[in-house]
């Protein structure tokens, strides 16, 4: 989600929704004293071409015997603290960079916080350039046209850097931005068009296209738990600007979320008084853009990233339950649009954000046996140094990746790594997994919720009785859900289970993922959650707590809203009883099965209240009625003529 989730501590709804400026710099260890000690502060209203003007905090280093770079935050939450006499814990995306001294800038976005303008959520990006013109001599650049005072973040972020460099004393000429979840979708839209002063752009987590993969949906898949929150929170109305949002839209507490969504009913019921009550922006543009349609067209960024000019380090995180998507895809758009480009990716084993702390060695029962952001720090260190202040450094990896299971670093020329081969696994009669498709094989011993004969299993998904995307009882989003051990969702009657026998080598997995399914459901309409599971036999080295036999450890889930199977703008029902196919690409894995585990997958029709019950009829979910929601029997296929299956690119 837009908001930065570190394991600081058991993080509740409050902490969740602060930005990198309060859990972050908390774990990366604040400065104050060092700041204040070593920087001059200045705040300032930079005008735009269209009159408006973005509040923009500035620090300096107070030594003025050098030039030095900027390195530059955009945000929606707040560029302060405000006031001459307040000041930062500490300063850019890590502590060596703030020690090796630049001009660290923070700006409020247009219409958040003390910024003038009317605020858009994820500002669409203009298709025409419109920041420099090209000269008709020595390939130089001129400024806009004064008529053309139409703006996106690229215009405002070019209009920023050109007064900073004009109005800035001791800069060097050069500019860096990075930002991290929403920052990471303003440090994206830098990059079109970008100012020539524009040289290194760290694009973190960040948003991305939010129908397709990232917070609000997933292949058209709502999800309720996080948007619900994050807007309450997000949403608030700012007439003038403002130092301090004051609260949220209302007030509301639940201990168990799954009992309180599912006591909330039907999505429209998010809009009665005691909740948004139409007062949520946001919120009643999320739900009245129930396809993909001209507004999530619109904010998609990746079309736009066109003939890239700056370098750019793209960073992820494995267990990123906010914008894992984001990150990926903003790096395979400017591989493929701007082939030239300067471009890397690095993606780790953090959730949201987890690269900023000064520490990651450990998350829920995962022990990595290192600081893994200690390698990282010195890659986003190295980046930065190198394009904004000549330091020498060795060329950057392509990719550079976390492979868990193993617990190592690995890098690649390539993302994916072109060695990487597909190997389809295929669901099997009586639960079993294997890389044999049903027509050439009996399949191999497993177990399955429901086995019904003749190539096909099936189970009722009840809307009033839908599976948990967690186990137990939790408030706010647990974000450790993306580890964790699924045997109690294998329990149920409405998951089905198909695993391998165990691996008599083992089998490292590194790319991208396929899910092919054929089902039929007696409803019109059907949500297909497919999961990747590693399924420990006992203890081991990597687990920090000693766990059973069994154990199954979820490597990879997504959703899909099965009336999208065929296109995301226009929609299409399930013929009762008429086989299917959903085939959808899942976000990549870097992971190793070892010798001994077993490779299982899930199948389930409901993720609850992490993604929003799908009535099963075929119907506008947002403004759907208690009689619209029904019980569907889900038959999954693996015959001869219905080869279900998931997609692993295996490299040994």
């Amino acid at each position: 989600m837009r908001k930065i989730i570190l394991q600081c501590s058991r993080l509740g709804l409050t902490l969740l929704l602060l930005p990198l400026l309060s859990c972050g710099q908390n774990r990366r260890g604040g400065e104050p004293d060092f700041v204040r000690q070593n920087f001059d502060k200045q705040e300032v209203y930079i005008p735009m071409r269209d009159g408006k003007r973005l509040y923009t905090v500035i620090y300096t280093p107070k030594d003025h015997s050098h030039s030095y770079p900027f390195l530059m935050e955009r945000t929606p939450y707040s560029a302060g603290p405000y006031g001459d006499t307040l000041y930062k814990g500490s300063l850019g995306p890590n502590r060596t960079l703030m020690h090796e001294m630049y001009i660290f800038v923070y700006q409020d976005v247009r219409g958040r916080y003390m910024s003038e303008g009317q605020f858009q959520e994820m500002t669409p990006a203009r298709k025409d350039p419109h920041n420099a013109l090209p000269a008709a001599k020595h390939g130089k650049l001129k400024a806009p046209a004064p008529a053309d005072q139409s703006t996106d973040e690229s215009s405002d972020t070019w209009d920023t850097v050109d007064w900073l460099l004009k109005n800035v004393k001791n800069n060097n000429g050069r500019v860096g931005i990075w930002g991290i979840s929403y920052p990471g979708f303003y440090a994206s839209a830098s990059l079109p068009d970008a100012h020539p002063a524009i040289k290194a752009v760290s694009p973190q987590a960040p948003v991305t296209d939010e129908f397709i993969g990232d917070d609000a949906n997933h292949n058209g898949a709502f999800f309720l738990l996080d948007n619900f929150d994050f807007d309450n929170f997000f949403d608030v109305k700012r007439p003038v600007p403002v130092k301090d949002y004051g609260g949220n839209i209302f007030h509301v507490e639940y201990p168990d979320a799954y009992q309180f969504f599912l006591d909330l009913g039907p999505l429209k019921n998010s809009n009665k008084p005691e909740y948004f009550n139409n007062q949520g922006k946001i919120w009643n543009e999320y739900l009245a853009a129930s396809t993909y349609d001209d507004y999530w067209q619109a904010r998609n960024i990746r079309p736009h990233l066109t003939n890239i000019r700056p370098a750019v380090l793209v960073v992820g995180g494995w267990f990123d339950a906010e914008d894992m998507f984001g990150s990926l895809r903003t790096y395979e758009a400017i591989e493929q649009q701007s082939p030239h480009n300067d471009n890397h990716i690095v993606m780790g084993p953090w959730t949201h954000g987890g690269w900023a702390a000064g520490s990651w060695t450990k998350f829920g029962p995962l022990d990595f046996g290192q600081n893994v952001n200690d390698h990282y720090h010195e890659i986003e260190t190295n980046f930065f140094d190198h394009y904004l202040k000549d330091s020498v450094m060795a060329a950057l990896p392509e990719a550079t990746v976390f492979q868990t299971g193993a617990n190592q670093w690995k890098e690649y020329a390539a993302w994916p790594p072109a060695e990487a081969k597909p190997v389809k696994f295929f669901l099997r009669d009586k639960g079993g997994l294997a890389p044999q498709s049903p027509a050439a094989a009996s399949g191999s011993p497993g177990n399955t919720s429901v086995s019904a004969g003749g190539g096909f299993d099936e189970y009722v998904s009840d809307p009033a009785h839908p599976v948990p995307y967690i186990d137990g009882i939790h408030a706010s989003r647990d974000n450790q859900y993306i580890v964790t051990d699924q045997r109690f969702a294998a329990e149920r009657p409405d998951v089905l289970v198909y695993e391998t026998a165990p691996l008599t080598d083992s089998m490292t997995v590194t790319g991208r993922l396929k899910a092919d399914i054929f089902l039929s459901s007696t409803g019109t309409d059907a949500d297909l959650i497919v999961k990747l599971i590693d399924v420990l036999p006992g203890s081991e080295p990597g687990i920090t707590a000693a766990v059973p036999a069994g154990y199954q450890r979820l490597v990879r889930a997504e959703v899909f809203r099965c009336k999208f199977r065929n296109s995301y703008e226009r929609p299409e029902p399930l013929v009762p009883g008429q086989p299917a196919e959903v085939a959808f690409n899942m976000n990549e894995i870097a992971h190793t099965f070892k010798k001994g585990h077993r490779i299982m997958v899930q199948v389930q029709s409901s993720w609850f209240p992490l993604v929003d019950i799908n009535p099963q009829t075929f119907v506008n979910i947002p403004t759907a009625g208690e009689a619209d929601f029904q019980k569907a029997t889900i038959r999954i296929y693996h015959d001869p003529a219905h080869p279900s299956g998931i997609t692993l690119p295996v490299l040994n």
